[in-house]
């Protein structure tokens, strides 16, 4: 039988990364195996649902490349298919009427605690027969196995038991009549064909009362995997601020979806030491029954490091194109191309990091560092104009290290003295690339003219 999976977002907030490393390990799983991957959008909450949210995460998947198969399943659109399976049940005497108020079960509630026991409903009207209570609109519950266990065997936690006794009969549908979540996750999940469910380990709890709701309508029960959450470094819950926020942000920040879904994939699921995967990588070594029993931890360092590992991987007119998007156009062609984006490579972790790299080179200073500044003198700034001025066009990056370095020995120079100070003059700070390959980026006449505008800012008169 072919694999088919799906990752069914609720719109009511933005697709966070939680959600989309659910989405990649049911995406692998089901093109690693030929078979289908799909979208449904469980919108069944009109007053909560968000379309810009539902943009949101159709965006995520475009951005990230995991195709779904198929269109997008909107759960807001099937409330007929829903109504027709509950009134099946109701026919079936598998479900039945509740007329019990919520102030009759608030009060059950409070006397169930006060006596100790687990607070639940008490089957009051599972097989009733009398004449309904006026004036109450009654809810739908459906009837669970009185005796027995509800079991499973989980692809990732093992096999999972529950007295039935512990799932009471839970509501179907309300009543105002619209479904509930327990109850239309297994009615599509079953019509669409899914056979294997990859889902956070928050649904553990959720399962027994789905598989009551297939057993109930003769529908094949798929395979279940609940991983593990994503904690924050401390251990805890991941937080915004440590991460759990809308993917499309990630975008914005200049990581690349590579990186991302690469990121995403060692959260949970390992193939020996390895760290770099491609998608292909991916395909071909992902398994639902090797990911992680325990909590993974959000770590963005490896994050950093992993998006820089792909920028310093990427064709540089590809790099360029994608510069564009975070407002930075590089006109420049050849060599001098190849060195400026070689040389910010190996120090930007995101592409908003090299956006501002690549403009701190090619734009002139707007100001100075003001404690590099105070050292400086007209005897270093004629070294400067010295240097530059006995230069030609031309000269590749090796040679204008060797140019530099003969100038120091020459004039009986340290670093602090004509290095710092040239880099002062060309990139307004310390720190940045190389200065030779500065000077071979800017050109000569460049340099001197910036040398100038040091000059001319530090000792006006």
């Amino acid at each position: 039988m072919s694999v088919i999976t799906r990752f069914a977002p609720s719109p009511t907030g933005y697709l966070h990364i939680g959600g989309l490393r659910t989405a990649l390990f049911n995406y692998l799983y089901a093109k690693s195996n030929g078979g289908k991957f799909l979208l449904r959008i469980e919108d069944t909450d009109l007053q909560r649902n968000s379309q810009e949210a539902t943009d949101a995460i159709i965006k995520a998947f475009e951005w990230t490349g995991l195709s779904y198969d198929g269109d997008v399943v909107y759960q807001s659109q099937r409330f007929e298919i829903y109504k027709q399976y509950i009134q099946q049940l109701l026919d079936e005497g598998k479900a039945y009427y509740c007329y019990m108020t919520k102030e009759e079960l608030d009060a059950l509630r409070e006397e169930q605690r006060a006596n100790k026991l687990p607070p639940r409903y008490d089957n009051r009207y599972r097989d009733f027969k009398g004449t309904p209570p006026d004036g109450i609109d009654p809810v739908v519950r459906i009837k669970t196995p009185l005796e027995g266990v509800i079991a499973f065997e989980d692809g990732v936690k093992g096999r999972i038991e529950i007295a039935a006794k512990e799932v009471d009969d839970f509501i179907i549908a309300r009543s105002d009549g619209t479904p509930t979540y327990n109850f239309v996750v297994a009615i599509d999940d079953a019509l669409m064909g899914v056979t294997d469910v990859i889902r956070g380990d928050d649904h553990t709890t959720n399962t027994p009362k789905q598989i009551v709701v297939y057993e109930a309508l003769g529908f094949q029960i798929p395979k279940f995997y609940h991983v593990p959450m994503i904690l924050n470094p401390e251990g805890k819950k991941l937080s915004k601020r440590d991460g759990a926020t809308d993917v499309m942000e990630y975008k914005e920040m200049g990581y690349l979806p590579e990186a991302l879904l690469n990121f995403l994939v060692r959260l949970g699921w390992s193939s020996g030491d390895q760290e770099i995967f491609s998608m292909q990588e991916m395909l071909a070594l992902f398994s639902p029954y090797e990911l992680n029993k325990s909590a993974s931890c959000y770590n963005q360092s490896k994050l950093d490091w992993l998006n820089n590992h792909y920028i310093r991987e990427m064709d540089n007119q590809k790099l360029r194109m994608m510069l564009e998007e975070y407002g930075c156009e590089v006109k420049m062609e050849g060599d001098k191309l190849e060195v400026l984006f070689e040389a910010l490579k190996e120090r930007n972790y995101t592409l908003v990091a090299f956006a501002n790299g690549v403009r701190e080179v090619l734009e002139a200073p707007k100001s100075y560092d003001a404690k590099m500044q105070s050292r400086l003198s007209l005897e270093i700034i004629e070294n400067l104009k010295k240097f530059i001025g006995g230069l030609t066009e031309g000269l590749g990056v090796s040679e204008l290290e060797e140019k530099s370095k003969a100038f120091m020995s020459q004039y009986s120079l340290k670093a602090g003295e004509f290095l710092q100070p040239l880099r002062l003059a060309l990139l307004g700070k310390g720190g940045g690339i190389g200065m030779a390959e500065t000077i071979f980026v800017l050109g000569i006449q460049e340099c001197h003219h910036r040398i100038k505008m040091l000059e001319k800012i530090s000792f006006a008169k």
